[in-house]
């Protein structure tokens, strides 16, 4: 069989595609592997009910935590030590109220790396983590890499962070930002059921 110059063009772009999905199925196989881990102990009811309370409140005290999920105090507590010791509560935290302080806008930030090599996503998430503005950083699927949250004061200060942090990430070729114009809804309570 004869190769045509059409067969040899389709031939090529098929591997230009082939590479392409490479490096996307990277991101998905290290997302999946990260992300979805099996944990070593399980919860019951108990337990998803002493971490429903603690996110609503982490200042409660043994006692009254005891008393709303209907353990005795000395069991309720075994328990919380052994959700900490497992990792199912890595801290606790005061959540402050971003307009307060003065960090009243939230963008969304789209960035797209020139290449997909694993040296250039390493370079580019050990510099995002130096932005204190940065409050959270998604390696994603699709057309861009990576999906930011970030706070700022205003227009002007968001500026500033493009010009002077976003655009000089390693590896950045496109930044593609979303002005959240309100807040409908924010948590910080995990589902548990």
């Amino acid at each position: 069989m004869k190769l045509t110059a059409k067969d040899t063009d389709l031939s090529t772009q098929f591997a230009c595609c082939f590479s392409a999905l490479r490096g996307h199925m990277w991101h998905i196989l290290r997302t999946f592997t990260t992300n979805f881990a099996d944990t070593t102990m399980t919860l019951d009811r108990f337990d998803k009910s002493i971490l429903t309370e603690l996110q609503r409140d982490g200042r409660i005290s043994n006692v009254q935590l005891a008393g709303l999920v209907n353990l005795s105090e000395s069991a309720c507590l075994r328990r919380v030590r052994a959700l900490e010791q497992d990792g199912f509560i890595s801290r606790y935290v005061a959540l402050l109220s971003q307009k307060a302080v003065g960090l009243s806008g939230t963008v969304f930030v789209h960035i797209a790396l020139r290449r997909e090599e694993q040296s250039e996503l390493a370079a580019f998430e050990a510099a995002v983590k130096d932005l204190p503005e940065v409050m959270e950083c998604y390696l994603m699927t699709g057309e861009f890499d990576y999906l930011l949250r970030v706070v700022v004061s205003d227009m002007a200060d968001f500026e500033r962070l493009h010009n002077e942090g976003l655009t000089r990430l390693p590896g950045v070729s496109r930044v593609n930002s979303s002005v959240a114009i309100r807040t409908v809804t924010k948590t910080t309570e995990l589902p548990l059921t």
